[in-house]
This record gives C-alpha cells, structure tokens and sequence, in this order.
C-alpha cells in the first residue's frame, strides 16, 4: 500500500548545478543564481556563437561531422550540465523470483502452512471488518475525532491486524525505542517497504494516515481505512494537496485526534536507499518522531517494487518466519525561526532516517517509478535507465512527473537502442525534421556528451531547460501570431511553409506538410492557436525553426521589456 505524496515542490539536495541565464531576486540566505542585465543579455542574444563543438553521427549509415551551436541563444539559453547517471535502483527487489535449492525446497515444504496461513489470514480479515463495520455504524460526524466507544470497537480490529502479521511470517517484530507521547509529536513519519508497515501501524499506533482516494474503493481494506480517519489526497492535483495539508494542520493541533502519519517518500522501494522527501509532514511545523523499518533478510526480500501483490504474499506465505524490525528515533522539532523553511525541516529528518538506516538519500520520487513503470509497460530491455531522478528536474525545472511521462512516451518513439541511446536519424524522424545544419544543432544541443547519440536523461534536460528560459512562451505567443497573416486565429499550411523556410529553405512540400500535421494537432487541417500553442509544449525543441523570424522581429528586445515589466 503505497500512500501518496502531499505537495510539491519535492524535495532533493542541494546541487551547484543552476541554469546559466536565470532572473533571480535575491533574499537574505544564500542564493547561487545570478542577474544578467536587460542590456547585457540583450548583446548575448544578439552575438554570434563562436564556440563550435564537433561530434559525429550517422545519418542513413553514413557517417557526418555535426558541428553544434546552440540553437537556443535567442531565448537567453545557455549551457546546462546533465548530472551522470545514476547506478541505484530504488525499486529493485533483490529476489524477484525463487531461485536455489534451499528456497525451492522450503517453499515445497511450506505449502500446506501457507494453505492454512491463507485462511487464517482471511479469517482475521473477516472478523476486523464486521468489527470496522459495527464501529462506523450510524457515525456521520467524521470530520472529529472518533467518540471513544468507537475506537474501544477498533481494538478487534487491530488485534486482528497483528494477527495477520502472524499469518504472513511475522511471529515477533523487534523493536527498538518508543513512540513519544501523542502531545509531543503529533505528526510521524517512516520509511515505505512495503505493505507491511501500515498494516503495524494501524495495530501498534491506530494513527490517521494520508492516502490516495483510489484505496477508499478497496474491498475491505477502503472500510478499515475510513475508520482511521484517512485524509484523501490526489498527488497530482494541487487543490488537493493544499487540503490535505489544511487538514493535517488541523488534526495534528488537535490532541483529541490520533497521531498522523505519512510516508514521505511517496511510495515504497527497496529499503536500500531513502528517496526525497515530500514536504506535507514538515509544512504544518509540528514536531515529528521519524520511524525507520528494517527489513532483515538472506533468501527473501521482502520489498514490494514491481513485485505483484499476490506473488509478495504467496512468498510470505511459503517462510518459515519472516523478520522485521522497527526503531523509534528521536523527535525532530520544526524550525524556531522563520528563516529556516520545511525543505530544511525535512532535510533534518531525512538525514537523522538515513544515518539511522545507513543509507543514502537520493533525489529519486515517485516520478521516478512512474518512469519505470512506462519503460517496462513499453517493453524497454533496461527500463531501470530511464528514471532521471525527478526530485532534482522538478526543483530545477518545475515539470511535473505527467509531463516527463509524456516525454518518455516519445523517447521511445525514437526507438532507442539496447543501451537507451537514441541516434541522430531516429530523432529527426519523430520530429519531423529533415537533415540540416539547424536539425544537427537541435540534437547537439542535447548531446551534451557529444558522442552522437542522447540518452532519455539529456532528452529531458535539454526540453526542461528550453521551457525554463522566460522567454519561451512569449516567444511561442509572437510565432503565431506571426504564423496568423490573416488574423482569424488560424495559420494555414502555406504561412508555415513560409517561415519554416527561412530556417531551412530547402524544406519540400512533404516536410512541410509532416510538420504541419505535427502542429495540426485536432487534424482539421488549419493550426489554431491552441494546437500551436500544445505542440510547443509537447515539443519545445521546435521553437528554434522559427528564431530566423523572430530575430528579424528585434524578439530580444521585446522579451527584455516583458522580461523587465514582469520584474
């Protein structure tokens, strides 16, 4: 069970890596971007890039030297750097399949206990549902806290629930520490392995817990949630987050209400890193008690990943006992001075979870198996090499986990190789470009390595980082209208064809038309606004076709005057 994230921005650490054209106001603390003047970055825009970097690709097999400048000057971009990629798989279950003698042998043996196992389990589950279902009986004020012979009938359930533990391998638990009082830390958090934890917590804490709304619809388990008083929440929609962060204020001021707890990861891995931190436990400022969950092993691991869950229960099922420990860390108090932020909040706690577990945390999130989970659907040999760390794009770049999904899904469309790289040719093909200087220009622009070939990380930083530039959407608002001639909104294939050809002027007539079925995106042949407008979006990289028509339109100086009125 994996509970959602609560907010964004996520958390990720603190990196020198920072754009190289950025509008920064600068506060009190420390602030590693820097300010270019109107002026200054007027004559940058407008200067020739004497820098030129050579690498060579392939096109139809034949091998070209691709001299690469930036072809994104007019926009104010610089250069970027992509962060090597990373070797951890934070998803990873280290036994995904039953593998040596030992393990063949004890699971043989262990079929009839898992059989009675099974029924015990749902036995218990059976009996913690009537119970659930006798204490919600005629309760319609769920907005306060449970009147206590409510809760007191909450007792067969969690008793219930340690009895289900027992069916799954977990005879006795370790645990090290205490839970503080409810008045000292009204807000925990731990760390997410698998569906095991919340399963403890409801026996050992009965806490209010954070969730997304599709578990309320769960058989049995939605009943037993709404009994803990689970705040909903939907991770993609910010209305949502907001409430949910509103609501946990609220219950956590509240001594009447149980304790609250999140899993600030946002969702489970393997228990050999701590990913970032989302930043709902930390944005109310109550003090929080961290809690770290081991789960101990040689032949299983218990981990959920992409495991399914009927094979994570049927290899629980078939041990002969399954460890787990639990350790209560001491409480972490929230700032005693506004300078320090909940970023900083959760850093602290992050930190005291990691030394605590030995681990490291990295700046992967749920995006991250988002990207996972898309590379495997789409039949990706190494799907593990397509996550980016997510928490570190979404806090440079601010792109969602949908958008970098949605880049992904034409990543592969550019048919990568075994290795996740994607050539020149097969690049210019989903693109629609032909083979030219300017083309060659885009895809250096990414290949940062300069090796001629781009990997989904690059692809994702370089379109990050031309969304970034603050000139970018109104340059995407001047094109059309510059593409609109006619001035009813619409921009037909011969207005395209016209400025599309004053970057490459030996486009013909079927390159123009792929690239106007690229922009026609509602495919009733005319371009209006909005279809522009969302091909841009979808395809930032195109912007550069137009910067010969901008420039002719003096564009950086425009952009400088929006740029100084939005300051």
């Amino acid at each position: 069970m994996a509970v959602n994230d609560l907010t964004s921005p996520l958390l990720s650490p603190r990196s020198s890596d920072e754009p190289q054209a950025v509008i920064t106001i600068r506060d009190d603390e420390d602030s590693e971007s820097y300010d270019q003047s109107p002026s200054n970055r007027q004559s940058t825009l407008l200067a020739n890039t004497n820098h030129r970097n050579y690498n060579h690709s392939r096109v139809n097999n034949e091998k070209v030297t691709v001299i690469s400048t930036n072809p994104y000057d007019f926009l104010g971009s610089g250069e970027y750097p992509v962060p090597t990629p990373t070797t951890v798989d934070p998803f990873r279950n280290g036994t995904p399949f039953i593998s040596g003698f030992y393990e063949v042998i004890k699971t043989i043996l262990c079929l009839p206990i898992a059989l009675v196992r099974l029924v015990f389990f749902g036995a218990c589950l059976a009996v913690g549902y009537v119970a659930t279902r006798i204490a919600l009986e005629g309760w319609k004020d769920k907005q306060n806290p449970m009147p206590k012979w409510r809760s007191r009938i909450m007792w067969v359930t969690r008793f219930c629930a340690r009895f289900i533990l027992f069916s799954f391998g977990y005879q006795w638990i370790r645990r090290k520490g205490k839970p503080a009082p409810r008045e000292i830390a009204p807000i925990v958090v731990s760390n997410h392995v698998s569906y095991i934890e919340p399963i403890f917590y409801f026996y050992e804490l009965f806490p209010t817990i954070v969730a997304s709304e599709s578990h309320d619809s769960m058989p049995f388990v939605g009943t037993i949630i709404r009994a803990m008083q689970v705040i909903y929440v939907n991770r993609f929609s910010s209305a949502s987050r907001k409430n949910a962060i509103n609501e946990i204020k609220r219950r956590a001021a509240c001594d009447k209400f149980p304790r609250v707890l999140l899993f600030p990861e946002g969702t489970t891995t393997n228990g050999k890193v701590l990913m970032s931190f989302q930043l709902g436990a930390f944005i109310p400022g109550h003090p929080v008690q961290p809690i770290i969950v081991r789960y101990p092993h040689v032949h299983f691991d218990q981990s959920w990943g992409l495991i399914s869950l009927a094979k994570l229960m049927f290899r629980m099922f078939t041990q002969f006992h399954n460890f787990m420990e639990v350790e209560y860390l001491p409480v972490v108090m929230p700032p005693d001075h506004k300078t320090q932020s909940p970023v900083h909040f959760a850093e602290r706690t992050g930190q005291a979870m990691a030394s605590a577990l030995n681990v490291v945390q990295t700046s992967h999130s749920y995006g991250d198996l988002m990207l996972l989970m898309k590379a495997a659907e789409l039949q990706q040999e190494r799907p593990w090499s397509y996550m980016v760390e997510m928490a570190r794009i979404e806090s440079l770049f601010q792109i969602s986990s949908l958008e970098a999904v949605d880049f992904l899904d034409k990543f592969i469309s550019m048919n990568p190789d075994t290795r996740g790289c994607v050539k020149l040719h097969d690049f210019l093909r989903v693109l629609r470009l032909k083979a030219c200087k300017l083309s060659e220009e885009i895809f250096g622009f990414l290949d940062v390595e300069k090796n001629g070939s781009i990997t989904f990380k690059q692809f994702l930083f370089g379109v990050a980082h031309v969304m970034k530039q603050p000139l970018f959407k109104q340059a995407c608002e001047l094109v059309f209208a510059e593409c609109d001639v006619r001035g009813d909104n619409y921009c037909m294939k011969e207005e395209l064809a016209d400025i599309l050809r004053q970057a490459i002027p030996d486009l013909n007539e079927d390159e123009v038309h792929g690239l106007f079925d690229l922009f026609d995106t509602d495919k009733d042949g005319r371009i209006s606004r909005d279809d522009f407008l969302c091909c841009l979006r979808k395809n930032p990289l195109l912007i550069a076709l137009f910067s010969p028509r901008l420039l002719e339109k003096d564009f950086p100086i425009a952009g400088d005057r929006m740029v100084e009125e939005i300051v």
